[in-house]
């Protein structure tokens, strides 16, 4: 590892040459040659890519998108601060007040009619590195912070604090009285079984120490004694935005459920919760098959923009139709079987793809010659066996969901769709100039 200056002395740089050794090796250079001239063919043929035609009256006539963003803001010199500014948002639109804007340059004016009063946003700052506080202790002072957060004014309409206990005592369904799914103290560490029903704030039997119900997501064990790593932030952000689309949710089933019906929920990333936030998931999987059991269907997805499914995805989708623009569209199912084998490339394990993680399953859609995505859609209860999911029925609303997404195709970007890139707009903090906007916000100097 090389020295890093801190501004008086240069630092040290890596050697340019020494790398050369390593190419003695007859097998590096095959490596290097396989590498640089590949002659493996493209692994594809086992996909089952499915038609389907657009049905325009299953199109669901209402949509929400959600996407977030963050930005941590170092100091260049020491002592060393940091902080994370998360942003989060939710928008509403419908797909026909789009009709008649360019899906290529949309004018800004007639955006900007669209949007009036349909985005809802909320902003937050956390001390990562470097900050004290006077009145409490570090630790303590952050989980006010989180809680003050999740209460801000300005999402008070969203009902984020409602919707958290909605989800953590699974509210849809008043008879069950559930208690909290278990957590770890803030203070002690030691595992508790779970606040009881309708609990905001308790006391830990085993040290005495207070416990509120921003406790239970579990945001305090990305936190240290005096500092946090920029997962709190991360972890925030998402938590955050899975809140705001499961308000609009909780809002119409408890109000309209027959809208709840006709609406679409997109989310920007995988409907993946992940470590100590995935307790959180036997619940939503829960509401999802308990809504679907009671005749409505929520029909939940989120795309995925980067990482293995969309580098997969782009190897594959060149080998199957639509090549034109007339042909129809298509879409595939992605089985555990498959998943494992032909993605993550692992060997059998333990556990399925997602089991303990995610309350959707994958899908890959191929709509136009130019717009291929990586879907994950809702599915209720987990199924473990490895040919699960394999036909849209094993899906919530799948062909309600294939029939609204042409009509929210953006041809700004490839596999873009229009919600979550106004979303994004909304909720985008840009490393330059917005960083450099935050930095002087919080006082650091260059």
């Amino acid at each position: 590892m090389p020295y890093h200056s801190t501004g008086r002395l240069a630092n040290e740089n890596a050697s340019k040459l020494g790398h050369l050794d390593i190419l003695n090796s007859k097998f590096v250079n095959e490596v290097v040659k396989a590498f640089e001239f590949p002659e493996i063919e493209e692994d594809v043929g086992e996909e089952k890519w499915e038609p389907f035609s657009v049905d325009t009256s299953k199109t669901l006539p209402l949509v929400f998108a959600t996407d977030g963003s963050f930005q941590i803001v170092r100091s260049e010199r020491p002592p060393f601060r940091e902080v994370g500014f998360v942003k989060t948002a939710l928008l509403r639109m419908d797909p026909k007040l789009f009709s008649d804007i360019d899906r290529r340059y949309p004018h800004p004016h007639k955006l900007r009619e669209v949007m009036r009063e349909s985005a809802l946003y909320h902003s937050t700052v956390f001390p990562l590195r470097g900050v004290e506080f006077s009145t409490m202790p570090w630790m303590e002072a952050v989980r006010q912070l989180i809680r003050d957060s999740l209460l801000d004014p300005r999402t008070k309409d969203a009902g984020i604090w409602d919707t958290l206990k909605w989800i953590v005592y699974k509210k849809w369904n008043p008879d069950l009285r559930s208690s909290s799914p278990s957590f770890a103290c803030p203070s002690c560490n030691l595992e508790l079984k779970g606040l009881n029903y309708d609990t905001e704030e308790s006391t830990c039997p085993h040290c005495g120490g207070e416990l509120g119900l921003a406790d239970v997501i579990g945001l305090h064990m990305e936190m240290f004694e005096d500092g946090a790593s920029m997962a709190l932030a991360t972890a925030y952000m998402n938590i955050h935005e899975l809140l705001l689309l499961l308000s609009a949710i909780r809002y119409f089933w408890e109000n309209n459920r027959r809208m709840l019906d006709r609406a679409l929920f997109l989310k920007d990333g995988p409907l993946t919760l992940r470590g100590q936030y995935s307790k959180l998931v036997p619940n939503i999987r829960e509401f999802l098959a308990y809504a679907q059991s009671q005749g409505t269907l929520v029909h939940l997805i989120g795309q995925e923009k980067s990482g293995k499914f969309f580098d997969h995805l782009q190897v594959i989708q060149r080998h199957t139709e639509p090549f034109k623009t007339t042909d129809d569209p298509r879409y595939f199912i992605l089985s555990h079987d498959y998943i494992r084998r032909r993605v993550q490339r692992i060997r059998e394990s333990q556990y399925q793809y997602g089991e303990r993680t995610n309350y959707g399953e994958k899908v890959f859609t191929k709509l136009t010659p130019y717009h291929s995505m990586v879907l994950n859609i809702a599915t209720g209860k987990y199924n473990n066996r490895d040919d699960y999911p394999s036909r849209a029925s094993d899906f919530i609303g799948l062909e309600e969901i294939l029939a609204t997404l042409p009509d929210l195709i953006s041809h700004q970007h490839e596999g873009a769709l229009i919600p979550i890139e106004l979303a994004h707009g909304v909720a985008s903090l840009s490393s330059y100039p917005s960083a450099q906007v935050l930095k002087l916000f919080a006082g650091i100097e260059e």
